[in-house]
C-alpha cells in the first residue's frame, strides 16, 4: 500500500456545502476503505456492520432499527471509514519500534501514527530507554501488577476507559479496580456528556435519555441543539428524514450552519441519489455561543405567561401536579426572565424566538436532542436542567414521541457507565457487587478525568492504565496533561493502533495490543461475542468476522482478567480464568448485579437484543423528591471582551474522535489543512484581520499561564458573531484544566476565551496586553474569565 507520509498543508477553501451524504459519501467511504485493506475484507466488514448477527460499529452510539428492518448497508460514511480503519491490512511490528525512537514517533502527527496500522505484540519502554522493545504477555502482566502492588495506596492508580470498550470487559475492569481497592475509574464521558448525567440524574432520576428511535420517527417537533449529526452520528439524519416523512418538524440550534441539518440526500434511496433529498431543518436558530440557556429560559417564560393568560390551555397541569415537584418556584422565576438578557445572550431577533414558540405551541410531542455544544460550557448543567423544565411544563417526558435525548458520541460510552465505570457509582451498585462477589468495595468517591490529571501532575497518582481510547489527545490542557503523564512511574495502554498516548508515557510504559471489534474472538476453542449499549439503551451483541490482526493479540476481556489475576492473586477469590474462557459467565454475573439485565444471556441471544427499562417512561422518577424536579437556574452568559472570541473545538468530517483520516472537512469546504480557525467575516474585520491570515490562538485564563496554538489560518465562515471554531485535538492545548462546567467538572471545550495574534507579532507586547486585560476583566480572585451572572 506504499509508504505513509504526512500530508503537506495546502489550504483550499470553497463555499460550505448545503447538503450532506449522497453519492459522494459512498465514494469517499469506499476510497478510504480500499486504501486500508482488500476489496474482500472491505465487503466483509460493510455487509456485517450493524447487522443483528454482525459487528457493532465502533464509531458512534446511534441505535439501529429493529432486527429485520435494517438496510443491507446499515452504516454511514464515517462508520464505513472507521470499521475499515480498524480492519486495515497494515501492521506495526517489533521491527517498526526498533527503527523509530519514542522521540521520533512523538514528532509525527496523529494521522501518521494511526496510518501505520494494527499493533501486533506487547511492547515495553524500560526506565531511561529511548525505544519500545518486545515483552511477553506474562512478563507484561507481572510488570504492571508489580507496579500496582508497589503503590502506597490503591488510590495512586487510575483506570481510564474509553467508550470503545465492550460491556463484558468494562464490567470486569471496574470489578478489578474495586477489588484492588479504588474507585478511580475516569472515562471519556467525564469529558463530553458528564453535564447530561449530572442534570438528568438530579431532575429525572436517571442520567440517560428517555426516547427510542421510534419516538424520534413519530415526534411532532425535534430540537437538535449544539450538535452536528452529519459528521458525528450521520445515521441520525436517516431518523430525522423519517420524522419529516411522518409530518414532524425539526429545529436546529447551533453556532454554525451544518450541511447535514440543511438537506440530507440518503444514498440508500432514489431521491437521495438522483433527487434533491430531504430538507431536514424547518427553522435554524443561529445562536450565539453559550446562549442555549437563555433561549430555553425565554421559551419557558413564554409558556408560563401564555398559561397565565389562558389558564390550563398551555401547560399540562395534570402531569405537573401528579408527577413533578418545584413548579411554583420555577414558574415564578420564569416570569422574571429579562428579554434584554435573552436577546443579548442568544444574538437572535425576537421575531425568530416568537416563530419558534408558535412551533412549540403547535406540537403535542416534543423531543430535545443535544450534544457537546451544550454540555461543554461552564453552564452546561443549568442549560440541560432548563431543557428538562421546558419538556416537563407540557408533559413531554415519559410518553411516546417525547422526551430527552442526549446523543452520545462513542459506541459504548453509555454501556460502560451502566457496567459501573464511574468514579461515583451509587452505594446500591457497590452493595450488589459485595453480595455477588464477597468483598467490600471502597465507598469513597474516586477521581474523574480532570481530577485524575491533577493528581498525576501533583504526584498523587503514579500508575495510569488506559483501556481503549487516546487519553493524552482527548483531554484538555495538552501541555499539563503531557507533563502529568510523563511524571508517572508506569503508564499502560490497551490499544488496537498506535496513537499519541504511546509516545507521551511514564518512566516505564506498556503497550498492550488487543483485538478490535471486527476481529473474531475465540476462547478455549469457542467463538465469543461481546455486547454494547447504544444511546437509547438498546443492548445487543457484536461478533467479529475477520481473522485477528496478529496471533499474539488478546481480547480486552482476557487482558483485564489476566491482569487482575496477576495483581490480586486469590484475594479476593474471583473466577478470572472462568471469565476469560467463557464471556457468558461474565454476563451471568452482570445479570445479578446490574438492574435491567436479568436473564442477560437469553435476552441478548435474540437478534437485535433488548431494551433496558427506563423508569422515566413509567413516571418513576428516582430523584430526591420522588418526582420529576423543576429547577430554578440563574441567567448567565459568556461575556466576550472587545478583541476576543469564544472558541469551540470541533471535529472535521474526515475525523473520528482524536484521529483524522485526511486533512479535509468536506462539508465545511476546507481542504488540505487542519490548522484553521473559522471566524465570522464581521468579527475578522473588527479584529483587523483578513481572510487567510496566519495567526496564533492564545487562550485567556486567570492563572497567568500562556496557552498558545501556533500557525493557524483564518477562514471567513458563517459562525455566529463573537464565536470561532477550530479542530481538536490541535486546540485542546487552549482549554485550561481548571475551566470546567459547574457541578459536572466537564471541560469547557465549547467556551474557550481566545485572542488571535498575527503569527510573528511581538510576543512581549502581546503578553503585556494580555496581563493588563486579565487584571482588568477577570480580577485576582475570580475563578473563571469574565462570566456575567
Amino acid at each position: 500500500m506504499g509508504s505513509i507520509e504526512d500530508p503537506v498543508d495546502d489550504l483550499k477553501v470553497t463555499a460550505p456545502k448545503a447538503w450532506a451524504a449522497g453519492v459522494p459519501a459512498v465514494t469517499h467511504a469506499l476510497e478510504y476503505s480500499l486504501s486500508q485493506t482488500s476489496p474482500r475484507r472491505t465487503a466483509l466488514t460493510l455487509l456485517n456492520i450493524n447487522q443483528a448477527e454482525g459487528i457493532d460499529c465502533p464509531g458512534c452510539a446511534w441505535p439501529e432499527p429493529p432486527a429485520g428492518k435494517r438496510h443491507l448497508n446499515e452504516y454511514c460514511e464515517n462508520g464505513a471509514k472507521h470499521i475499515n480503519d480498524e480492519a486495515t491490512s497494515r501492521r506495526v511490528t517489533r521491527e517498526f519500534f526498533r527503527e523509530h525512537s519514542i522521540a521520533q514517533l512523538d514528532d509525527k502527527s496523529d494521522y501518521w501514527l494511526n496510518q501505520q496500522g494494527r499493533l501486533t505484540e506487547p511492547m515495553v519502554k524500560r526506565p531511561g530507554a529511548t525505544h519500545y522493545e518486545p515483552i511477553g504477555w506474562d512478563e507484561a502482566f507481572a510488570l504492571l501488577a508489580a507496579g500496582l502492588r508497589g503503590l502506597d495506596s490503591p488510590d495512586e492508580a487510575l483506570f481510564y476507559v474509553s467508550g470503545r470498550l465492550n460491556n463484558e470487559a468494562a464490567f470486569l475492569l471496574q470489578l478489578f479496580a474495586r477489588a484492588y481497592g479504588t474507585n478511580n475509574l475516569p472515562d471519556c464521558s467525564n469529558m463530553c456528556h458528564e453535564s447530561s448525567g449530572s442534570a438528568l440524574g438530579e431532575t429525572l432520576g436517571i442520567g440517560k435519555g428517555s426516547v427510542s428511535l421510534d419516538d424520534i420517527h413519530h415526534s411532532d417537533l425535534v430540537f437538535v441543539v449544539g450538535q452536528n449529526p452529519g459528521t458525528n452520528h450521520p445515521r441520525m439524519l436517516t431518523a430525522l428524514e423519517e420524522t419529516k416523512r411522518n409530518g414532524g418538524r425539526v429545529v436546529a440550534v447551533n453556532t454554525l450552519p451544518e450541511a447535514g441539518l440543511m438537506r440530507f440526500k440518503n444514498p440508500q434511496k432514489a431521491r437521495g441519489v438522483a433527487g434533491r433529498g430531504t430538507e431536514i431543518t424547518d427553522q435554524f436558530l443561529h445562536i450565539r455561543a453559550g446562549g442555549d440557556l437563555a433561549l430555553f429560559q425565554a421559551l419557558n417564560r413564554m409558556l408560563v405567561e401564555a398559561d397565565d393568560a389562558a389558564p390550563g390551555s398551555v401547560l399540562d397541569h395534570a402531569f405537573i401536579d401528579a408527577h413533578t415537584s418545584g413548579f411554583a418556584d420555577f414558574a415564578e422565576q420564569s416570569r422574571k426572565v429579562s428579554w434584554d438578557d435573552v436577546l443579548a445572550a442568544t444574538g437572535l431577533p425576537r421575531e425568530e424566538i416568537d416563530a419558534l414558540f408558535d412551533r412549540v405551541l403547535g406540537a403535542r410531542k416534543i423531543i430535545v436532542c443535544w450534544a457537546m455544544g451544550v454540555t461543554q460550557h461552564k453552564h452546561g448543567v443549568p442549560t440541560i436542567r432548563e431543557i428538562v423544565n421546558f419538556l416537563l411544563a407540557r408533559g413531554n417526558v415519559g410518553r411516546p414521541g417525547a422526551g430527552v435525548c442526549p446523543v452520545r458520541g462513542h459506541s459504548n460510552v453509555q454501556g460502560d457507565r451502566t457496567m459501573g465505570v464511574w468514579e461515583r457509582m451509587p452505594q446500591s451498585f457497590l452493595d450488589a457487587l459485595e453480595r455477588e462477589f464477597g468483598f467490600r468495595p471502597p465507598a469513597h468517591h474516586g477521581l474523574d478525568a480532570v481530577d485524575g490529571i491533577r493528581a498525576m501532575h501533583e504526584g498523587r497518582a503514579k500508575v495510569f492504565l488506559g483501556v481503549a481510547g487516546n487519553f493524552v489527545r482527548a483531554t484538555p490542557d495538552s501541555a499539563v496533561t503531557e507533563e502529568a503523564m510523563r511524571g508517572c512511574r508506569l503508564t499502560a495502554h490497551v490499544s488496537t493502533k498506535l496513537n499519541r498516548s504511546h509516545t507521551v508515557c511514564g518512566d516505564t510504559a506498556l503497550i498492550l495490543p488487543t483485538l478490535g471489534r471486527s476481529d473474531r474472538d475465540i476462547q478455549g476453542g469457542v467463538e465469543q461475542f461481546v455486547t454494547v449499549e447504544d444511546s437509547m439503551s438498546d443492548v445487543h451483541a457484536s461478533r467479529g468476522k475477520l481473522p485477528p490482526a496478529s496471533p499474539d493479540l488478546l481480547s480486552e476481556v482476557a487482558i483485564v482478567a489476566r491482569l487482575a489475576r496477576a495483581t490480586l492473586g486469590d484475594q479476593p477469590a474471583l473466577p478470572w480464568e472462568e471469565f476469560e474462557r467463557d464471556y457468558g459467565t461474565v454476563r451471568d454475573r452482570i445479570a445479578r448485579v446490574v438492574p435491567g439485565f436479568e436473564d442477560f444471556n437469553a435476552r441478548v441471544a435474540v437478534p437485535g437484543g433488548f431494551t433496558l427499562p427506563n423508569p422515566v417512561n413509567a413516571y418513576d422518577f428516582r430523584t430526591a423528591s420522588g418526582k420529576a424536579q423543576f429547577t430554578c437556574n440563574d441567567f448567565t452568559m459568556p461575556e466576550i471582551p472587545a478583541g476576543h472570541l469564544l472558541l469551540q473545538t470541533l471535529r472535521s468530517h474526515d475525523q473520528w474522535n482524536t484521529i483524522w483520516y485526511a486533512p479535509n472537512d468536506r462539508y465545511r469546504g476546507i481542504r488540505g489543512a487542519r490548522r484553521v480557525v473559522l471566524v465570522n467575516p464581521d468579527d475578522l474585520a473588527g479584529l483587523g484581520l483578513r481572510d487567510g491570515e496566519s495567526v496564533d490562538l492564545v487562550s485567556v485564563w486567570h492563572d497567568g499561564r500562556e496557552r498558545r496554538a501556533e500557525g493557524f489560518r483564518t477562514v471567513s465562515y458563517p459562525t455566529s458573531r463573537g464565536s470561532a471554531a477550530a479542530y481538536y485535538p490541535e486546540t485542546n492545548v487552549l482549554v485550561p484544566l481548571d475551566s470546567v462546567a459547574d457541578i459536572s467538572n466537564c471541560p469547557t471545550s465549547k467556551g474557550v476565551l481566545v485572542r488571535l495574534e498575527r503569527t510573528g507579532a511581538a510576543r512581549k507586547a502581546a503578553a503585556r496586553t494580555a496581563a493588563a486585560w486579565t487584571a482588568a476583566a477577570v480580577g485576582p480572585d475570580e475563578g473563571s474569565p469574565a462570566w456575567d451572572a
